[in-house]
């Protein structure tokens, strides 16, 4: 049971892992949690990784296999869509689609559309990607997510592991911009570098 509950939360973060799309209502009560991490690297290049290279999500999550762009994507533009896998089988898997992108302020809503199974009510959930120019040559990059697990009550309870996996993602973003080395479950190379890094930083948001 333990492992099943995990496994289907490893699997929300890819959202954030990457949201602006009609289907979503958001018209129930839903938690929110954002973290942020200061990169070493220009604005440009943090949000080419983020949302342009969006089918390539897993050069540097630490919990993601493999990622692909599917049904006819080829980059990281609204509507693009693709598939990550969250188990070495492929047999855990969620489809994605960037639903809306504001480049001007450097913020990306991404989705889940279909999914093996895992506790989240896609009809309240999802997920903000966003870069910030520093002004000093280094820029901070953000996950925001907004969610409502299914069933309602389980939310409270999977908010401290999803604070821990989106924080995961961004060290493994951070590493892999600054230094090129693949970040991605299964390489080991996560365990290797996270202590080297500060932790993320957690933004109270009010949900």
């Amino acid at each position: 049971m333990k492992t099943t509950i995990k496994s289907s939360l490893i699997a929300i973060v890819c959202l954030l892992t990457g949201t602006f799309v009609n289907a979503q209502s958001m018209s129930k009560k839903y938690k929110t949690i954002k973290v942020e991490i200061v990169i070493d690297a220009p604005a440009e290049r943090v949000w080419k990784t983020m949302v342009e290279d969006y089918g390539e999500i897993s050069n540097f999550s630490p919990y993601i296999y493999t990622s692909n762009y599917i049904n006819g994507s080829l980059k990281g533009i609204e509507g693009a869509t693709r598939k990550c896998a969250f188990n070495e089988k492929g047999t855990r898997w969620t489809h994605e689609r960037i639903a809306e992108i504001d480049k001007s302020s450097m913020t990306m809503r991404n989705i889940v559309i279909d999914a093996q199974k895992f506790p989240l009510n896609m009809d309240n959930s999802q997920a903000f990607y966003t870069v910030r120019d520093n002004g000093d040559g280094t820029a901070t990059a953000g996950y925001e997510f907004q969610y409502r697990t299914k069933p309602a009550f389980m939310g409270g309870f999977v908010k401290g592991q999803f604070k821990k996996q989106l924080g995961g993602t961004l060290v493994g973003l951070k590493h892999y911009i600054e230094t090129g080395e693949i970040v991605r479950a299964g390489n080991g190379k996560y365990d290797e570098i996270k202590d080297t890094y500060p932790k993320p930083t957690v933004i109270k948001v009010k949900s």
